[in-house]
């Protein structure tokens, strides 16, 4: 289904699906009939006995009054049916042509078109011009007849395609499809218009049957009735704010609006293109520029008729950033006009919460936020892990849809196998932004986008981003290999919006450092198109600084007694309220949590609700939320409920989650105000690596890990343990649960998140001598990497590294290997890792629980953890250790957990033990006379003074 990259120029304009072509031709005698057909999945891992899965796939048969057509099997029948009239569209030469139309005959058909407006059969037809028509001619006087030009231009489509096609410049400016309007109807002999105004009419009289015929469609039912709308001010310094529409089906609406913007009647007032969705109402309303009419007389050739335009008022800003076009003067935002649903006048209001959601949805990120429904709490994940856990709308669809927001062209995606030449079957770039919907659907889940040609082949993927001139902006090149397609797609818009994200916070950055900004990010930026092309969004700098400094505060005002409740990640924790129920989220943890986020004055401590979820899951460790609720919830449990405190974030953020209160919100000063969480978890759903275990392995494969340890550790009586990745202490706590030999026990970790949990569970159990069935004398946790030396922690009796070094790059794996043995010199070091031939094992046996949802079922040998960087087979990891068991004077016995290692494909856990070698037991190593190498930061300890 993919087709080979297309180059900037020969990007192709939208065409008719291949149903749609067929439906044209033959309507109803087109008849499509649907098989169902079971397909078995199968092993691509040999030497593996998994039984084969079976799953339904459709055919479709298509039969024509000259032609019957067969398609392929497809996961989803509409996709069936899209193929098969494919192929009958391919078999019949039926082509579907694209506008090519040159500006010449652009211009004849425009002056055709203005003139087709104006005729009895036009004022008979369901258009939503029609309403504008029925309203003036209802009018007396002078006015009888005569409708604004801006009216033609915001309710024709193919008005506006023509003038695009005239003059490009016509897509950002409304003023000059006005006037080509205004030059046409010139040209025209069938229509008048009025030398200094904006007025438009029909030349000759209309018939009185299609008067009658036009005024009866119209019932007069809507009453006189107020609807909300925004005044948008050219100003940055004064707030939008809201004002009332009064609308009916007798009142002209236009006339309404020009007596608001202070106009002298609606002919003077311009209207942008639809903002928002495209079947909305929702447009920006705003005074033609001063000397518009005189730029339409500067050239007798109607195909260059712009010449030197005065615009008069400043360029509107917020207004051209949120319409993508450029906006002169204060504007209104309403959501009124004829519409092709209803010959009736729509109106709604348009809030000023929804202003905000509006403007929040053109940033990067945005469209997450609100497709999350938690404008206040969610983030843009840094990962994308796997179709189950990633929430929201996924990163590909929010790249087009964020290209669409800044009127630039689809995103390309190239796909490439990274193992194959150019020239093998194996190879093929994708042209995703040429696959309609359906299309990109059944390359996904019918495993075209997800196929493994070989459990060493992986996927690449290039994005290119053109701007409507099919200029190149810029361009991402992606440095990791995946192993399907549709991951390396998602991944690689996932960075390519990161990147943006990033940029958006810099608007006000020199275009000469344009071309370096994302260098780092592999990404290739041309500044001066780029700029051109993002220019609307300097607004944001400009409107977000503002309100940066009104904003600003001394955060630790508020709390003035408990400033040391202050977190690194800026916030306040104020309580953690509920039994400990031993539930913890932990890395790559489904949590569902619910919250409620108010606003806090300082100078009343009233509180204002702004934003509440009853039900809001996210996957921790792949920065899915904002840091300070994911800081507060990896310390809680399932059912405990806690508060903290943040900064605001910005303006427009406040404003958009307020909804009904946003109002009276944008009239207060945010000075001393902050952000109160309420949050609540309600379940932990272990990540995938802990439910495949648990799936297969009783006990799980965690437990057995921690009795192989205990095992060790009393054989050697060991007194003396350090925990290298200890993470959240699970191994550390479960040892407090077994009789051993040890007095001291160490926890060393990099992430100061999971030791300050591992704190607050040590320190409950081990304060309750009642459970302690050890002579632990004390215990300590500190912060550090692994890959660094800390005299304090040199010569252990044993160390142990469980499942952590397949989360570091496999060079530092390897420094920690060096390290360890060299440096630390434990007696005894235990290391484990997943065994990569292990996984199809354990993928298989979590199918049911629809992981990955249909992406699953290709049975690809994936990682077992997004977080992995690397996953060794048995000879990698046994290669790996006796050369570094070599180095260093230890031997090493391999075993591990989990399966049987004589039959295959061996443990699912192996471990390597090392043991220093006798030679050294004579010689103890000692350290270098005052070596005192501290880099570890201390983040608690405990001893125990009973002892």
């Amino acid at each position: 289904m993919g087709t080979e990259a297309t180059p900037a120029a020969g990007i192709k304009k939208p065409v008719l699906t291949p149903k749609a072509l067929i439906h044209q031709k033959y309507g109803s005698r087109a008849c499509y009939r649907i098989e169902e057909v079971q397909h078995a999945v199968g092993n691509v891992c040999p030497g593996l006995v998994i039984q084969q899965q079976v799953r339904s796939l459709y055919r479709c048969c298509l039969d024509l009054p000259d032609l019957s057509v067969t398609s392929d099997t497809f996961t989803r029948k509409k996709d069936a049916e899209q193929s098969a009239a494919q192929i009958a569209v391919e078999k019949l030469g039926i082509q579907a042509k694209a506008n090519s139309s040159t500006p010449e005959e652009a211009w004849n058909e425009l002056v055709a078109r203005i003139s087709g407006l104006f005729t009895d059969e036009f004022l008979s037809s369901s258009h939503p011009l029609v309403g504008h028509f029925r309203v003036a001619l209802r009018k007396e006087g002078d006015l009888f007849g005569m409708i604004p030009m801006s009216v033609i231009a915001a309710c024709d489509v193919k008005v506006n395609s023509l003038c695009r096609i005239i003059d490009p410049k016509a897509e950002s400016d409304a003023h000059i499809i006005l006037l080509l309007i205004s030059k046409a109807a010139k040209v025209s002999g069938s229509v008048c218009i009025i030398d200094d105004k904006f007025w438009i009419w029909k030349g000759g009289p209309y018939s009185s049957e299609a008067i009658e015929s036009s005024l009866h469609h119209s019932s007069d039912c809507l009453e006189s009735v107020n609807i909300e709308a925004i005044r948008i001010p050219c100003a940055l310094e004064e707030e939008v704010g809201t004002l009332s529409l009064l609308v009916s089906d007798t009142k002209y609406y236009m006339d309404e609006i020009a007596k608001k913007l202070n106009v002298n009647n609606s002919s003077e007032v311009l209207i942008s293109k639809t903002v928002g969705k495209a079947s909305s109402e929702i447009k920006l309303y705003f005074p033609t520029p001063d000397g518009l009419l005189s730029a339409s007389d500067s050239s007798n050739d109607p195909l260059g008729i712009v010449g030197d335009v005065k615009m008069g008022p400043l360029l509107n800003k917020r207004a051209s950033y949120l319409s993508g076009q450029n906006i002169y003067g204060d504007a209104i935002l309403a959501n009124v006009g004829y519409t092709w649903r209803s010959t009736e006048l729509f109106c709604e209001d348009v809030s000023l919460s929804a202003y905000y959601r509006m403007l929040v949805s053109k940033l990067p990120d945005g469209s997450y936020k609100l497709s999350r429904e938690a404008i206040l709490a969610a983030e843009l994940p840094a990962v994308y892990t796997t179709r189950s856990n990633w929430k929201g709308s996924f990163p590909r669809d929010l790249l087009c849809l964020f290209c669409r927001q800044q009127r630039l062209l689809e995103p390309i995606f190239s796909v490439r196998n990274v193992n194959a030449l150019e020239s093998s079957p194996g190879f093929k770039e994708i042209n995703t932004s040429e696959l309609t919907e359906v299309q990109y659907a059944n390359e996904v889940l019918s495993g075209v986008l997800d196929r493994d040609l070989d459990t060493s082949s992986g996927f690449q993927c290039e994005v290119k981003i053109f701007s409507k001139r099919q200029e190149v902006l810029i361009e991402y090149s992606s440095a990791d290999t995946y192993r399907k397609e549709s991951d390396a797609i998602q991944s690689s818009a996932l960075k390519v919006l990161a990147w943006f994200k990033k940029y958006f916070k810099q608007l006000d950055m020199p275009m000469e450092e344009l071309s370096s900004f994302g260098s780092t990010d592999n990404i290739k930026v041309h500044p001066i198109i780029f700029s051109q092309e993002l220019a609307a969004s300097s607004f944001v700098y400009d409107f977000k600084q503002m309100y940066i400094t009104r904003n600003c505060s001394s955060f630790g005002s508020l709390f003035k007694n408990q400033s040391n409740l202050i977190l690194q990640n800026g916030m306040i924790l104020l309580n953690v309220e509920g039994p400990d129920s031993g539930v913890y989220p932990s890395s790559g943890s489904l949590t569902c949590i619910s919250y409620a986020a108010s606003l806090v004055r300082e100078e009343d401590t009233a509180k204002i609700f702004l934003e509440s979820n009853d039900e809001f899951e996210f996957e921790i460790g792949t920065g899915a939320v904002i840091n300070q609720i994911e800081a507060c919830v990896t310390q809680m449990s399932v059912n405990q409920v806690a508060q903290f405190v943040v900064e605001l974030p910005s303006r427009d953020m406040i404003l958009a989650a307020a909804g009904e209160s946003a109002n009276s919100l944008s009239q207060l000063s945010l000075r001393n105000c902050f952000l109160e969480f309420s949050v609540k978890v309600l379940c932990v759903t272990e990540p995938l690596e802990d439910r495949m275990e648990k799936a297969l392995f009783n006990p799980p494969l965690s437990k057995q890990r921690v009795e192989f340890a205990v095992r060790h550790i009393n054989e050697s009586h060991a007194a003396t343990l350090v925990d290298f990745g200890c993470g959240s202490g699970s191994l550390l706590d479960s040892l407090l649960e077994h009789t051993t030999s040890l007095e001291k026990i160490i926890g060393v970790d990099i992430s100061h998140k999971s030791l300050t949990r591992a704190a607050k569970i040590l320190h409950q159990k081990l304060t309750k001598n009642s459970v302690m069935q050890t002579c632990i004398r004390s215990t300590a946790l500190y912060d550090g990497s692994i890959t660094e030396f800390d005299s304090r922690l040199f010569g252990f009796d044993i160390g142990t590294c469980l499942e952590v070094i397949e989360h570091m790059e496999e060079d530092q794996a390897c420094l920690f290997g060096d390290v360890a043995l060299n440096l630390f010199c434990p007696r005894i070091l235990i290391i484990s890792t997943p065994n990569y031939e292990y996984n199809p094992i354990l993928q298989r046996s979590a199918s049911g629980t629809k992981e990955d949802d249909l992406e699953e079922k290709s049975g690809s040998c994936k990682f077992r953890n997004h977080d992995h960087k690397f996953e060794w087979t048995r000879e990698q990891f046994e290669q790996w250790a006796t050369n570094l068991a070599v180095r260093h004077d230890y031997s090493v016995q391999f075993s591990g957990v989990g399966g049987s290692g004589d039959v295959e494909p061996g443990f699912a856990s192996q471990i390597a033990v090392f043991r220093r070698n006798p030679s050294h037991w004579l010689e103890e190593k000692c350290l270098p006379d005052g070596d005192s190498s501290h880099p570890y930061e201390l983040v608690w300890e405990w001893t125990n003074k009973s002892l």
